[in-house]
């Protein structure tokens, strides 16, 4: 079977690029989607307090704002059936191949032959949209295999494991540990939190939205595309601190202030406080995760894990925490994500061939060697201040650009000139090197050879500015 245009995942990035091309009068387009339903992250992620840190009115399709949302800050299942209710508004779910996993891709012959569980394909252009955060990563921990409890990854949240009472273990302190705590603390019996480094974490300051908020919305749409106005630039202008580091001064003593007023014991505020510049790992928010921390029930851990006995977590001094269930808040692989082992270029090799533990792409969209091939999310698009959502629009809107190109001008495939790919990503390099990412501090940022080639060091209007045009002269055409 061949279609035009192949997208390889539903979330985000997959579902927008899909209604965007129907918005264009495309129909030449297929979904490939692993699992059942639509929605990437906020399908997979459906843990105990799952809701996105960054305000709710930009955490949405510009096309599509949501008069519905509840709270300030979305929780997951509202962003679920937002997503849904996109694909059912424009018409696109009849696209979708769910239960299809895209298993190998490789250009061939002037064209990407794709394989998959449901059959072969081929397509003229390929758009990667499976996204950063969908393969959780679970540490080796010695005899975690003997373990008799439940054991499981945030984002393979088992719903039917029996929480109250229960003595539980969380491994981890990032953005999924720190809803996680807040919501099961009060049911557990005792829940004992191991923590490698103490997050930075900064006031929530949700709050519900009332009903007569929502019915203004819905009634006069331009009355929340001004509050969404707002809300970005209030948003965006924090950039400035983790482009100028020095500025994160001002943002520390508040976080710090607040660790304070939440957690009254000396020795336990001393373990929670970080000794790393903030912004340099991922700035976290949170009204509830110091209040749970203190509670009676709880214990933090600092001491490193040693292994794992059939009841208990162990760590290096020899103490054995004693544990019924275990749930890993332990991230994602960011840098090194399975679907580059499966995409292959014009030379036979993969994209984790061709990145070597370092991924790059022009304008984090495009690489070198694979003609029509874009990534949604790709190299250095990801954020550590405001909703990705903006930076996939900005994507999104730059491959339909190449798309017109290719279809106006006739030429079959197009690729990133190399040099041009290494000057776009030599500039981002250098950027990065004045940011607070670039203080000294170990990330999921960085990849395994240093490099921060996850987030993009500017602020998003100025990559919107960037991808407004295609940049004919940056390409090379490519014959079959």
């Amino acid at each position: 079977m061949h279609t035009r245009i192949a997208i390889i995942g539903a979330g985000f990035g997959g579902l927008g690029a899909a209604i965007r091309l129907k918005q264009r009068g495309r129909t030449d387009f297929v979904v490939f989607e692993r699992a059942d339903e639509l929605g990437g992250t906020w399908r997979e992620n459906s843990y105990p307090g799952c809701a996105c840190d960054v305000p709710s009115q930009v955490y949405s399709f510009s096309f599509a704002l949501n008069p519905r949302w509840t709270s300030t800050y979305s929780p997951q299942d509202e962003i679920w059936a937002y997503l849904r209710a996109c694909a059912d508004r424009f018409g696109v779910r009849p696209a979708i191949r769910f239960g299809t996993e895209v298993r190998a891709a490789a250009w061939d012959h002037g064209r990407w032959r794709i394989e998959t569980s449901a059959g072969t394909w081929t397509a003229d252009v390929l758009i990667a949209a499976g996204g950063p955060l969908n393969e959780p990563v679970i540490p080796k921990l010695p005899g975690l295999e003997t373990f008799r409890g439940e054991a499981f990854h945030s984002a393979r949240w088992n719903h039917d494991a029996e929480l109250a009472g229960r003595r539980v273990a969380v491994i981890g302190t990032g953005a999924s540990a720190i809803q996680i705590v807040p919501a099961i603390q009060p049911v557990a019996g005792t829940l004992t939190l191991f923590q490698r480094t103490p997050a930075w974490v900064m006031p929530r300051g949700e709050r519900l939205l009332r009903p007569w908020e929502q019915r203004m919305y819905g009634r006069i749409p331009g009355v929340q595309r001004l509050v969404r106005a707002l809300a970005y630039w209030q948003t965006e202008a924090t950039v400035l601190a983790f482009l100028r580091p020095a500025l994160m001064r001002l943002a520390e003593r508040a976080a710090l202030a607040n660790l304070r007023r939440a957690v009254r014991d000396p020795a336990l505020r001393a373990r929670l406080t970080p000794d790393y510049r903030m912004g340099c790992k991922r700035v976290l928010k949170s009204d509830d995760y110091y209040p749970a921390l203190a509670r009676d029930n709880v214990e933090v851990v600092t001491d490193a894990i040693a292994e794992v006995r059939p009841h208990a977590v162990v760590t290096r001094d020899g103490t054995e925490h004693p544990a019924d269930v275990i749930v890993f808040g332990t991230g994602f692989r960011v840098t090194d994500l399975p679907i580059a082992e499966r995409i292959r270029g014009r030379d036979g090799r993969s994209l984790a061939e061709h990145w070597q533990g370092s991924p790059q792409a022009l304008r984090g969209t495009t690489v070198a060697g694979f003609p029509n091939l874009f990534l949604l999310l790709g190299p250095n698009t990801g954020l550590g201040h405001n909703s990705v959502v903006l930076m996939i629009e900005a994507q999104i809107a730059y491959v339909l650009a190449a798309l017109k190109t290719l279809d106006r001008t006739g030429i079959r495939a197009l690729e990133p000139r190399p040099e041009a790919q290494a000057r776009f990503v030599a500039r981002v390099d250098r950027r990065m090197a004045g940011t607070v990412w670039a203080t000294g501090c170990r990330s999921w940022y960085l990849d395994s050879t240093g490099r921060n080639s996850t987030l993009w060091p500017g602020s998003t209007w100025a990559y919107r500015l960037k991808m407004r045009r295609f940049d004919r002269d940056a390409y090379q055409e490519v014959t079959a």
